[in-house]
């Protein structure tokens, strides 16, 4: 589930929202969070476990995080590269420092946070979908976040390790 640390917009609103979903319902769309391991990016407004997709209660995410499981099989390699100090696919942009300029992770010092693309299938560029990870060492992170949708919202990876 994504969910915003600063603010979260209402993802499903008024009638229009309840007739998405029951279309969905109805014809059988997943709209789950990601965790069927769907290579789409999903946002907060798809934040719809199914059937198929729901996390097992070993694994049932808290609000604000999102376990490994949760998230698309792209995510998994990332996490190891990280681990093991393997060089990012794309090292101009990948293991630098993540700003924060949104504010939406809890403020820490300018060097704190780091970025890492997780690919997209189906895209010629590097997507929306990041990993950030804060504080400890480059392979062994002290806190790991995860957003699909270019930094308007985050959720805790609490398992990433």
């Amino acid at each position: 589930m994504m969910v915003p640390m600063a603010s979260q917009p209402k993802a499903l609103a008024g009638v229009g929202g309840v007739l998405v979903v029951l279309a969905a319902a109805f014809f059988g769309f997943d709209l789950g969070p990601g965790q069927s391991k769907d290579p789409q990016p999903t946002t907060a407004a798809t934040a719809k476990p199914t059937a198929q997709n729901k996390p097992s209660a070993k694994s049932k995410p808290k609000d604000g995080q999102c376990p490994v499981d949760t998230l698309p099989n792209q995510v998994d390699p990332v996490i190891d590269g990280i681990l093991a100090g393997q060089k990012p696919k794309y090292p101009e942009n990948d293991g630098v420092r993540f700003g924060n300029y949104e504010g939406r992770l809890p403020k820490q010092d300018r060097n704190y946070y780091r970025e890492y693309t997780v690919d997209t299938p189906g895209l010629n560029h590097r997507g929306e979908r990041r990993i950030i990870v804060g504080g400890g060492s480059k392979t062994d992170p002290d806190v790991w976040y995860y957003t699909d949708n270019h930094y308007e919202s985050f959720c805790e990876i609490p398992d990433a390790e």
